[in-house]
C-alpha cells in the first residue's frame, strides 16, 4: 500500500491534470455515475471541525473515504488549516490500496474545481484577479487561475496587511504578473472580472454593490452551513452554480442564509458544475451576467485526485518511491 506525503502532492499532482481530471468527476457526479455520501462534520469547537467524506467512482475503478480536520488558527502557526488523509479501496477485492496528504490534495483540486468552473463561467477575456485571503487556498488559486485566463492583474485582501503584501510578492515572483495587496475588500473587487473568497469569515467579506456586471465569483471558504463569505444580495442577482445541488441546499452557508432571508429558493440553484461542464445545463449566459459557483469541495474530486497520484507513483523510480512510500 503505497503511504503518499505532501511533498510528493506538490511536486507530482500539476494544476492542468488534477483540473481536467476533476472536470471529468464532476459530469460523472452529475450524470449519477458516482457513489456517495454527503459529508459529515463533527463541530469540535472554537472554529475547528472534523470531517468524514466516503464515496465511490466505478470508472476510476476506487472507492475510498477522506478524514480531514480543519482547525482555521493553523496558518497563524505556519501550519495548514486542512489535515488528514484519503484513503483509497481498489474495487475488485476491496483492499486498502493509497493514503495521500488531504490538506495537500485538498489545496490543490478545491483550486483545480474553481479554475475548471472559472473556465465556462467566466467571460473569456477575464484578466484581473480578486482573492479574499491570502492563505494557502489564496495561494494555490491564483497558481490554477492562470491555467484557464490570461491574468495581468491580482489583488489581494484580508485581515493582515503585512500577510497580504507577502502573497502578492510571492506570487509577481512566480507569475510573472503584477499581484498588490489593497486595503478594503470593496477595493479588491472593483472591477474584478473574476473574485475568488477564500477566507474563514464567519460573515460575508463581499458585498453585491461592489460587484461589476460579467464578474465570476467562486465562494470557496465555507464548507458547511453557518458562515457565509458572500452576502444576500450577490446569491439573489447572481447565475448561482453548485458543485453537489444536495450538498449546496443542505450545507451552503451563502445559500442558506439568501433562503432564510425569503430572497431564494432551491430553485434558485440553476445547475450543478457537472451539468455545465457536460453541456447539460447552460453556464453563463451573457457578458452582463454575474455568476456564483459555491464550492463545498466533493469527495469524488479527492478520489481521482488520489487516484492520479497512485498513476504517479506508479512510475515513480524506485528511490523515490523508497522515500515517500511505505507498506502496512
Amino acid at each position: 500500500m503505497y503511504l503518499i506525503d505532501s511533498k510528493f502532492v506538490y511536486e507530482n499532482l500539476a494544476y492542468k491534470d488534477c483540473m481536467e481530471a476533476v472536470r471529468e468527476a464532476m459530469i460523472a457526479f452529475s450524470a449519477g455515475r458516482t457513489r456517495q455520501h454527503l459529508r459529515s462534520i463533527l463541530d469540535l469547537g472554537d472554529g475547528a471541525l472534523f470531517g468524514i467524506m466516503p464515496g465511490g467512482m466505478d470508472e476510476a475503478g476506487v472507492f475510498g473515504a477522506k478524514l480531514v480536520s480543519v482547525f482555521p488558527g493553523n496558518f497563524e502557526l505556519g501550519k495548514s488549516s486542512h489535515q488528514g488523509v484519503v484513503v483509497l479501496f481498489e474495487s475488485e477485492g476491496g483492499a486498502p490500496v493509497c493514503v495521500v496528504d488531504a490538506g495537500a490534495v485538498t489545496a490543490i483540486r478545491t483550486a483545480a474545481a474553481s479554475a475548471a468552473a472559472t473556465d465556462v463561467l467566466a467571460r473569456p477575456e477575464a484578466s484581473t484577479l480578486a482573492l479574499m485571503g491570502y492563505g494557502e487556498q489564496a495561494y494555490t488559486h491564483a497558481r490554477a487561475m492562470c491555467e484557464v485566463r490570461d491574468l495581468k492583474e491580482v489583488r489581494i485582501w484580508g485581515r493582515s496587511a503585512d500577510r497580504a503584501a507577502a502573497l502578492a510578492r510571492r506570487l509577481e515572483a512566480e507569475l510573472n504578473l503584477k499581484a498588490h495587496a489593497v486595503s478594503s475588500a470593496e477595493a479588491a473587487a472593483a472591477g474584478a472580472d473574476i473574485i475568488c473568497t477564500v477566507t474563514s469569515a464567519q460573515d460575508p467579506v463581499l458585498e453585491r454593490r461592489w460587484v461589476s456586471p460579467g464578474t465570476h465569483v467562486n465562494a470557496v471558504g465555507s464548507s458547511f452551513a453557518g458562515p457565509a463569505e458572500i452576502d444576500n444580495e450577490l446569491v439573489k442577482d447572481a447565475r448561482f452554480i453548485a458543485d453537489s445541488r444536495e450538498g449546496v441546499a443542505s450545507q451552503g452557508g451563502e445559500f442558506l442564509r439568501a433562503k432564510a432571508a425569503g430572497l431564494v429558493d432551491d430553485s434558485h440553484i440553476a445547475a450543478e458544475i457537472g451539468d455545465v461542464f457536460s453541456g447539460e445545463a447552460e453556464g453563463r449566459r451573457s457578458a452582463e451576467e454575474i455568476t456564483v459557483y459555491k464550492s463545498l469541495g466533493h469527495i469524488v474530486q479527492d478520489l481521482i485526485a488520489a487516484a492520479l497520484l497512485m498513476k504517479s507513483m506508479d512510475k515513480a523510480g524506485t528511490d523515490e518511491k523508497r522515500a515517500v512510500a511505505g507498506t502496512v
